[in-house]
């Protein structure tokens, strides 16, 4: 079947990008019928409709693949970006010495080397790929909680209650997740010679204030990473819902992987840059309590302002979470499509 375009939507997506695989399947066919193979292997670059999974919806199984892919989306994601986050973290410790993006790293390089860029590289990635797995799967396992208490009609109706509820639940589980590799790596990020990496850092860390003090960055982790993470889960559906639902002319099932992991991505981006503005301020008071024994909230912002909690640093970290969070829910999505489930959201299918 044929799904002609609606005339009040622009057509600015090539329609190759969308065309179903039932029409793929049939040109195949009308050419040569002998070759059954290759069309079945045109149709399986389509992305499958959870009826077609080989993994059930909301099994355990379903909730095991999401947690892996949050794993890769996050561990990954934020390892990569160490450089970036490494120079963000010294603005908001150091002003007068790392004053911008470009002297930051001219600082770095000077002092520290091409290797000084990487610097907290394995706690970051054992931090956020920890993050991952309890942000992501959990994230979906609370999302049909919500759901299935709140009923089809009042699902439908409140969804993004749902998706921000979910999302925050997720979060706080996450977070405690997190925090002792977060603490270690602001330490060893912020203060040179403090400890090469995880190895020697989190013994020492613990030696130096106990192993609570891995939690002290806690309550302000969680006030930077549940309103981030409610924007990035919350914005990200809703974004990808009316991408499809205003600009595709076709039903989503029927549009390639390309087409479907690029609409993760674009829907991702935009939901970052508007987390890192939300977020920024904890994100800054994180890294201050972390980087000082005995700093309190109060220290924080009588030393920064509330001006400087907003703004130091919120550039840099702008660019980073955009790209970073575009870039999570592309590979989340690729690995959900990797072992046979369909990409995160999206409009129903048209009538």
């Amino acid at each position: 079947m044929v799904f002609p375009e609606p005339p009040s939507r622009l057509p600015w997506i090539p329609s190759y990008l969308y065309s179903s695989a039932l029409t793929s399947m049939s040109l195949v066919q009308n050419q040569n019928e002998s070759m059954k193979d290759s069309c079945h292997h045109v149709s399986s670059f389509m992305i499958p409709s959870p009826a077609e999974s080989r993994i059930p919806m909301h099994s355990p199984m379903y909730y095991a693949a999401c947690t892996a892919g949050g794993i890769f989306s996050c561990g990954l994601t934020h390892m990569t970006v160490t450089p970036l986050d490494l120079v963000k973290c010294n603005m908001q410790i150091d002003p007068a010495k790392y004053k911008s993006i470009s002297s930051g790293f001219g600082v770095l390089l000077k002092e520290q080397g091409v290797k000084g860029f990487f610097r907290g590289w394995v706690p970051t990635l054992l931090g956020y790929s920890a993050q991952g797995a309890c942000k992501f799967g959990f994230y979906e396992f609370f999302k049909k909680y919500y759901s299935d208490i709140a009923g089809p009609e009042n699902a439908a109706k409140y969804k993004s209650l749902i998706f921000l509820a979910g999302s925050a639940s997720a979060e706080v589980i996450a977070d405690i997740a997190l925090c002792p590799f977060e603490a270690v790596k602001v330490r060893v990020q912020t203060q040179p010679g403090f400890a090469r990496g995880m190895s020697d850092g989190f013994p020492k860390f613990v030696r130096a204030e106990g192993p609570l003090g891995l939690y002290k960055g806690l309550v302000p982790l969680w006030g930077r990473q549940i309103p981030y993470t409610m924007m990035k889960f919350s914005i990200f559906e809703n974004i990808v819902e009316a991408i499809y639902k205003y600009s595709i002319p076709t039903p989503k099932d029927q549009c390639s992987k390309r087409l479907q992991l690029g609409v993760s991505f674009a829907g991702g981006y935009i939901a970052g840059v508007l987390c890192a503005i939300v977020s920024h301020p904890a994100d800054n008071l994180v890294s201050f309590l972390n980087n000082a024994k005995g700093a309190t909230v109060s220290d924080a912002v009588n030393k920064l302002g509330l001006w400087g909690l907003c703004t130091r640093g919120l550039p840099l970290r702008i660019v980073m979470i955009g790209t970073l969070t575009g870039a999570q829910w592309g590979i989340y999505d690729a690995f959900k499509v990797f072992v046979g489930l369909p990409t995160t959201g999206g409009a129903p299918a048209k009538q």
